[in-house]
Order: structure tokens, then C-alpha cells, then sequence
């Protein structure tokens, strides 16, 4: 039966990125509701990310430039990309808004986005932030005029007399719907209703009437002069959008192998509520069942989430931050550079024989600033390649051993072990790597034995898990 602790960590660690051991003491005295009460809470005010003030790529400056100059705007459009990854990394350690900038991940995730223009990835993500807890429907419809998504899925190329279908499939098949609950008509006909839909140099979404398809179209077998709002209303009307967005929420907040039943009762509360993703997680972090033993210590960290908890949970300050671009590179997850417009696949895909030995050499590797004998995978993009390079692999990082030190109050090895594993770790330690850790325990200094106790629990397997 899991203790107390390990259901508060629980609600932590999904609802945002972990307690830091100098929270723990505190928080041990507040039951559960109260803190869910104070996520809510702490998550109503935020920080944007506010790297950029402005559009540095636009198409005129680019247009009137020579090759050098080019080059050169193309060079700094991959550092302002890299700020921006670098400075959203440093907010999720640091926030205290744990679960809006969570939420903000998971977005990110399910409207996955490529675009080398920085400005445009700050503005949406911003955007996501903003509307993280608030209605699905307003996500969405801000979602589908943002200038980032209108670019990456071409629907600045979609006019009237040749449509382009690649952002009203994908607003059905990844964002609402789901495949099986549209037909390749109801795609034609929504790309219609899309046609004119763009954007300015400024960011700001344009509405270019000319390029609009004003004629008659049947969508869902519903005929009309629909306009994009429209599509995305009737798309919200379907009971199949609560089901499919809820069981992939559920997915990633609370276990990988879905649970039908309250999946349909989950999504009906998501409909009825019109939905509204703030009462949908209150309802999650408030039910019983999400608290049970089968849902605790089951899922496997996603790259960001686990570089995020490892930070927050030892303290760490990267020297140089830009270690962090290459530790994403090698796990598999570069916030703002996700793989395709699917986003990641999550659950076991997180991990395989190269990326498990990258986690389990990664905490001594960091503290004793050792390279680690690994190679970034050849995705063949251009920009995670040179995340790869090896200027980018010098790791070393400070830790907080003294908040570490007070979680760990026992006098000997194996009481300090034990109170780390608690806090560390949301599985229960096997005898097996208990007695190899004791044993080669340094007894020199209570220090000692903290930290080398501390990087061992933390290069386990069982650390993947949260």
C-alpha cells in the first residue's frame, strides 16, 4: 500500500514536476484536497516567456538580403530557437505555476509544432500557457490562427481554387477526433471552409477574404457556407472530441494503459462542462482511483520531465545551461523541435538500450563532469544535429546537497538510504540494489554517503518512473 508521502510525491510529480526536498517536511502536515486547492492556486498567476519582442525573420528583410546575409539571419534564427528552449527549461524547473507550465508540455505535445522562426514559437506557447486550464474550444480555435501551426501545416497556401488539406486533416485526425470519426469528404470540404486563413509579418492572424471559398459545402452532413469557426464548432458539438482528448490526457496524467470506463466518465464530465481542461484535471487529482497502487510509479518520465524533476529534486545549476540542448538530443525530446505534427510517442518509446544507458550514466556523469561514451542518434535534421556537436556535451552541473542532507536525517547508511529512496524514488527499493548500494557506500563523511547514495538511487531503473 503506498504511504502518505508517496501520494502526495504522486500528485506532485503529475500535476507538475515534483516537490523539492525542502518542501517535503511541510507539505507531509496538509492532507491531499488542500493541495490540490494550492496547485490550482499557485498556477492562476504565470510568467510568458518574453525572449522576443519581435518578428526578426520577415519575408521582406529576407527577400532584399544577399546569401551572407541570409546565412546569417538563418544562423541567428537557430540561437534565438535554442534561448528560447534553454529559457522555457529553466521556467519549468523554476516556476511555482508546477501544473500550468505541465499543462503547457502536454500541449505542446498534442499541437505539435516545428518552425525556425523564434517569435512565432514564443507566441505560441505563450498562447498555450494562457490558456493551458481554461476551455478546450478556446484553446483550439486560438490554436488553429496562430501563425506557427497556419504555417507548419501550409494553410497559408490554401485558397479557394486549390485547397490544401493538411491542416483540416490534422485538426481532425490529432487534435479532436480521432481516425474512424470523419470521413476523407468531411476533410475535403473543412479545407474549404479553411481556405483564407493566414497571417502577417506581425504574428497576427489574417482572414484573406479573396482567397476564401464562399460556396456551399456539407461537412459532417451538415450543409451550409461554413467558415473555419464553423468547422471547428461542429467538430466541438461531437461527443467522440471529449473521448479522444480525455483518454489521451488520462494517458499522460495517470497511466499509459487506458481505463475505458473512467475514460467515458471522465470525457462525458470534459463535454458537459463545455470543455473545461482545469475542472477535467481538479476531477483527475481529486478521485480516488488516481491515487491507487497501480497508478503510482507507472509511467515512464518523458526526457523533459525527467531532466525537470532531476533539477528540481537535486537542486542542479548547468554550467554551461547549453548542456541541457544535448541532454534533450540524446533522450529524444527537444521542446519546440517535436518529430512530427503527431508529436512524441510517449510510454515505452521513451526508452531503448541507448537512451536507458544515457539515464543511468547521466547523474555521476554530471557531478564528476565525465562526457558520457554515447552518440546523439542521426535524425538527419539539421538542427538537432547540431545540438549533437561536442562542444555541447561538456556536462557539469552544481547541486543543493544540503536540502537533500535534511530529507535524509538518519544517522546511519541505511536509514539515509532509505529516507533518500522514499523521496527519490515512487517503487519500492529491491534488496538486491539496497545491499549494492550500501556496500559501496563511502563512510569516510555523513556528505559523502549522502551525495554518492543520492546519484546511485537516481541512475536506477526504478528513477525512470514517476
Amino acid at each position: 500500500m503506498p504511504s502518505n508521502q508517496q501520494h502526495l510525491q504522486h500528485l506532485y510529480l503529475r500535476a507538475g514536476f515534483g516537490l523539492l526536498p525542502e518542501q517535503l517536511p511541510t507539505a507531509l502536515q496538509l492532507p491531499i484536497h488542500k493541495h490540490v486547492e494550492a496547485i490550482f492556486s499557485d498556477s492562476k498567476s504565470y510568467q510568458s516567456l518574453n525572449l522576443l519582442n519581435d518578428n526578426e525573420l520577415r519575408v521582406v528583410k529576407l527577400l532584399f538580403s544577399d546569401k551572407e546575409e541570409r546565412k546569417e539571419m538563418a544562423m541567428d534564427a537557430l540561437n534565438r530557437g535554442r534561448e528560447l528552449n534553454l529559457l522555457w527549461m529553466r521556467q519549468m524547473a523554476e516556476s511555482k505555476a508546477g501544473l500550468r507550465e505541465k499543462m503547457t508540455l502536454f500541449w505542446h505535445g498534442h499541437f505539435a509544432t516545428r518552425t525556425l522562426n523564434a517569435f512565432f514559437a514564443q507566441l505560441q506557447n505563450n498562447l498555450i500557457r494562457e490558456k493551458a486550464l481554461g476551455k478546450f474550444g478556446d484553446l483550439l480555435m486560438s490554436i488553429s490562427k496562430d501563425p506557427a501551426m497556419l504555417q507548419f501545416l501550409n494553410n497559408q497556401q490554401n485558397r479557394k481554387n486549390s485547397p490544401n488539406e493538411n491542416f483540416a486533416r490534422e485538426v481532425m485526425e490529432l487534435f479532436t477526433l480521432g481516425r474512424g470519426n470523419y470521413t476523407e469528404t468531411d476533410i475535403k470540404e473543412a479545407a474549404r471552409a479553411f481556405t483564407g486563413w493566414g497571417f502577417n509579418q506581425q504574428g497576427e492572424f489574417v482572414f484573406r477574404r479573396f482567397f476564401h471559398d464562399t460556396d456551399l459545402k456539407t461537412f459532417m452532413g451538415k450543409r451550409g457556407n461554413w467558415g473555419g469557426e464553423d468547422i471547428i464548432r461542429m467538430i466541438l458539438d461531437k461527443r467522440e472530441t471529449a473521448v479522444f482528448v480525455t483518454r489521451k490526457i488520462y494517458r499522460h496524467f495517470v497511466n499509459n494503459t487506458p481505463d475505458k470506463g473512467i475514460i467515458n466518465e471522465l470525457a462525458n464530465i470534459f463535454y458537459e462542462s463545455e470543455y473545461d481542461i482545469g475542472k477535467l484535471m481538479n476531477k483527475i487529482f481529486t478521485s480516488d482511483w488516481f491515487y491507487s497502487p497501480k497508478n503510482i510509479g507507472s509511467r515512464i518520465k518523458a526526457p523533459v520531465e525527467y531532466i525537470t524533476q532531476f533539477r528540481r529534486q537535486f537542486g542542479l545549476q548547468f554550467e554551461p545551461e547549453n548542456a541541457l540542448l544535448f541532454i534533450q538530443k540524446l533522450l529524444g525530446q527537444v521542446v519546440f523541435y517535436p518529430p512530427n505534427v503527431a508529436g512524441w510517442a510517449e510510454g515505452k518509446n521513451w526508452i531503448d538500450s541507448s537512451t536507458l544507458m544515457v539515464r543511468t550514466l547521466l547523474p555521476f556523469s554530471i557531478m564528476r563532469e565525465i562526457e558520457l561514451p554515447v552518440e546523439a542518434k542521426d535524425d538527419g535534421d539539421v538542427n538537432t544535429e547540431f545540438l549533437a556537436q561536442r562542444n555541447f556535451r561538456k556536462l557539469k552541473a552544481t547541486a543543493n546537497w544540503d536540502a537533500l542532507s535534511k530529507i535524509a536525517s538518519g544517522s546511519s547508511e541505511k536509514e539515509i538510504l532509505e529516507q533518500l529512496a522514499a523521496y527519490l524514488l515512487q517503487n519500492k527499493l529491491s534488496d538486491a540494489n539496497k545491499q549494492l548500494i550500501l556496500r559501496n557506500t563511502p563512510t569516510a563523511n555523513r556528505e559523502a554517503a549522502v551525495q554518492f547514495i543520492s546519484l546511485s538511487l537516481a541512475s536506477l531503473p526504478e528513477y525512470q518512473l514517476c
